[in-house]
Formats: structure tokens, C-alpha cells, sequence
């Protein structure tokens, strides 16, 4: 692999078509042998022969057998296919009920994706552009405070990829952190006087779970839609995802995985998370609200990967959604795009994105090259099982039994010139994948 060029001389990236408004933006993307390619995903392509499943059963039962609490469910996706699924552990050890692949568990910020779907399909429909100020269709957000003086406001795609300038979440005042899921959107409204900037829109990569709120409100402006109804109506309903909710209901409830927060101490606490399932999560919908299964999430990677309906987002769009990111660590081993994150280990580069809330961690990554994904949920915060680090390891040992049957072609990004103005600068961040 080339060495990361120097910060002075990253590339902008330009992309022709209705995705245009990238090339405005300060997107980066790495020359041969980055993290996303061009290919032609879209078109007809036969499902990988999967090789090394043996391992990949070793993996789960040893990455489980760490401290052996809750359950872990995984899955495997080639192409249109959920090949591999593995359910171990309880989903409520009080009643030693077993989990399996109908249990329901919370992904946290892998919600953000869908979002990101919904910002997609309003553009490809023309009703808005990547360029366009967000505050054009939600003009409250005039009320976050600390707005550099001379800053323009920030557009959709900064919103999208983590570039606004906001901070993570709204200060630790007012009753922001709870409510249902239909009053999402009056609580986000209440929570932005007490939102700040903490940087110039266009000039820093910083996480932040209230900008991806404000972006499903300012998507739901532009549809005419409530958010949760256009997602099920546009993305979860022409997928097949039937089993995923925004908000427990009876039809899910009995399958839901209880989830278990570990103390300090090593006693498990399941009310925290059980208060937050009925409580709400306030303002925090379209950055971190859905609850799924391995089947349903295993339907959304196939369309990532670019098997699904093209009446959900057409093929081509797709793929240029995947084709830049913005560097995330100094050493772009890390990025963020358009409502996925892009990690580089080794000789192998994934895009998906992890999720965390009270009692439940989850991950969803995918080689779209490849066309390999894998999805690990489990119903335990705390412990020693780290969910995102398996998915990792499975797709790294997925790719390499891929590889020896289809070699893989360096990557290249297109419509490269040289960057002109300053690059966003990467702020430090912990545990970005959460919600």
C-alpha cells in the first residue's frame, strides 16, 4: 500500500453527476490502494463462494467465551445472501431464554446509515442538494450557540460527514435525553439553545450524534415526511426489514434481548438499559434509535453492497456515495463518509459502522469489493467481548480465503485535483462509533 501523502498535498476529490455537490466539500480521499474503490457493484455479480466459515465459528465462540455474560449474535452476508448466522448465550439470563437469530437487539448509532439513505434518495430525487444550507429547511438551528464569526452555514453533507462544526451533544441541561419516539422532533427543537459550535463548518472532522439528529429533521422538512415514516415507507419496508422498529411495539417485545450494563464492580445492572427501552431516547432518533435482527440488518448490508432494489436508491448513486471519505486520524487509517465509517487494517479496507447504547453494542461493516459483510450484535455493555473488534477480525479472515480465489485489484479514485484551500483537521475522538 502507498504511503499517505503528506497533509499538504491530500487530493480533493471531484465527482461528476447528481452527486456533484461532493466536489465543494472538503472531502479527502487517498490515491491507489485506498479504502474505496470504483467498481461496478451495481451490476449483476455472482455471489462469493465463502470459504473459512470453520473459522469463523472458532472466532465467535472464543470471543464469547471471554466472560461468557448475555448473548452475541452473528452474521454473515455475501452479496443478496445472510449465508452464516450463530446466536450464543442468553437474551435474558434471569429466564435462560436462548437467544437466536429472531432475537431483537438495539444498533445504536448504526442507525446513522439509514439516515444517510434517506439524505440520498432526496437527492437523487432533485428535492435537495448536498450543497444546500441546512438552515434553509430547518432555519431553528440559528439558535446553536458559538457560531464562528464569518462562518458559512453548514451545508447537508457536512452535516453527513461529521464536518458541521458541532459538538458531540447538546450541554447536560434540559430534558433532551428521553421521551418517545413521536415527540422526537420537539425535543431536538428544545435542545438547540443549549447546542454549541465547536469549530468552523467545513474545517474539522468531530462526531457528533445531534448533528445527525438535526439532519433527519432537516431530511423530514425537504420530504413533506415525518422521518420514521419515510424511513419505513422508503428504506425499511422495500428491503423486507419487517422485524425493525424505531420503538418497541407487542411484535417485537417478546424477542427483545435484555440488556446488562457491567459495574465496576462486575455486577450486572439490566434496569438501566430496560428504562431507556421505555423511556425513550429524546431527541436521539436518526442518529441511534432502531432496534433489528441479524436477518433484517443482514437485508440493509446486501443493499450497501449494492444488491438491492434500485427503486430504494439506483446502483450507480450508490456507489458514488461510497467513492470519498473524510480522514479521521492523522494517519488515515480512518474515515468518514457519507453515514459510514472506512477503517483500513492491514492489507484489508471495510466500511460500515459500530452503535452503541445502554445494555446493547453492535457492529456492521462490509467489503463491497469483496462483497462480504458481517454484522455482530450483542446485549452486554461493558466486559470483555468487543463486538467491533470480531466483526474485524471475521472480515479479515473472510477476505483472505476471499482473495486466494479473486485477487484483488488496487483501488483508484477519480477526478482528483489538488486541494487548493485548507484541509479539515481531525479532533482527537473516543469511542466515535457510539451513540
Amino acid at each position: 500500500m502507498s504511503p499517505a501523502p503528506s497533509r499538504a498535498s491530500v487530493p480533493r476529490m471531484t465527482i461528476s453527476g447528481r452527486y456533484s455537490g461532493l466536489a465543494n466539500a472538503l472531502l479527502l480521499s487517498l490515491t491507489c490502494g485506498a479504502f474505496l474503490g470504483t467498481s461496478a457493484i451495481g451490476q449483476t455479480m455472482p455471489v462469493p463462494t465463502i470459504k473459512g466459515l470453520e473459522a469463523v465459528d472458532s472466532l465467535v465462540s472464543a470471543e464469547f467465551a471471554k466472560d461468557s455474560i448475555g448473548s452475541i449474535t452473528v452474521g454473515v452476508i455475501a452479496g443478496s445472501q445472510l449465508v452464516w448466522t450463530r446466536s450464543i448465550g442468553f437474551a435474558d439470563m434471569k429466564t435462560h431464554r436462548l437467544a437466536n437469530r429472531n432475537t431483537v437487539y438495539r444498533i445504536g448509532s448504526i442507525t446513522k446509515p439509514f439516515t444517510a439513505v434517506m439524505l440520498m434518495q432526496l437527492v437523487a430525487a432533485g428535492r435537495i442538494h448536498l450543497s444546500d444550507p441546512v438552515e434553509q429547511y430547518l432555519p431553528e438551528i440559528k439558535q446553536i450557540a458559538g457560531k464562528p464569526q464569518g462562518a458559512a452555514p453548514f451545508t447537508f453533507l457536512q452535516l453527513a460527514t461529521m464536518t458541521a462544526g458541532l459538538e458531540r451533544e447538546p450541554a447536560e441541561v434540559g430534558p433532551f435525553w428521553t421521551g418517545p419516539v413521536s415527540m422526537w422532533e420537539n425535543t431536538l427543537l428544545s435542545a438547540l439553545p443549549h447546542t454549541s459550535y465547536q469549530s468552523a463548518p467545513g474545517t474539522e472532522y468531530s462526531y457528533s450524534n445531534v448533528g445527525y439528529a438535526i439532519l433527519g429533521a432537516a431530511l423530514s422538512r425537504a420530504a413533506h415526511q415525518p422521518y420514521v415514516e419515510w424511513e419505513r415507507s422508503h428504506v425499511l419496508e422495500p428491503l423486507g426489514m419487517h422485524r425493525t422498529r424505531f420503538e418497541l411495539d407487542r411484535s417485537i417485545q417478546p424477542d427483545l434481548a435484555v440488556g446488562y450494563e457491567v459495574r465496576g464492580n462486575g455486577t450486572l445492572d439490566d434496569e438501566t438499559a430496560a428504562n431507556e427501552a421505555r423511556d425513550g431516547r429524546g431527541y436521539k432518533v436518526p442518529n441511534g434509535a432502531i432496534f433489528t435482527t441479524v436477518d433484517d440488518l443482514a437485508r440493509f448490508v446486501s443493499f450497501e453492497l449494492g444488491r438491492g432494489p434500485e427503486t430504494v436508491l439506483a446502483h450507480s448513486i450508490l456507489d458514488e456515495a461510497f467513492g470519498g471519505i473524510v480522514a479521521t486520524d492523522p494517519q488515515m487509517d480512518t474515515g468518514y463518509g457519507l453515514g459510514f465509517m472506512a477503517m483500513r487494517r492491514g492489507d484489508y479496507s471495510f466500511v460500515g459502522h459500530g452503535g452503541s447504547v445502554a445494555g446493547y453494542l453492535a457492529a456492521m461493516y462490509y467489503d463491497r469489493h469483496l462483497q462480504l459483510g458481517v454484522v455482530v450484535f450483542r446485549n452486554v455493555d461493558g466486559g470483555k467481548e468487543n463486538p467491533g473488534r470480531l466483526v474485524i477480525d471475521i472480515l479479515s479472515s473472510l477476505a483472505s480465503k476471499r482473495l486466494d480465489a479473486m485477487p484483488r485489484t488496487p483501488y483508484c479514485l477519480k477526478h482528483q485535483t489538488l486541494l487548493e484551500s485548507a484541509v479539515p483537521t481531525v479532533r482527537s475522538q473516543t469511542g466515535s462509533g457510539e451513540v
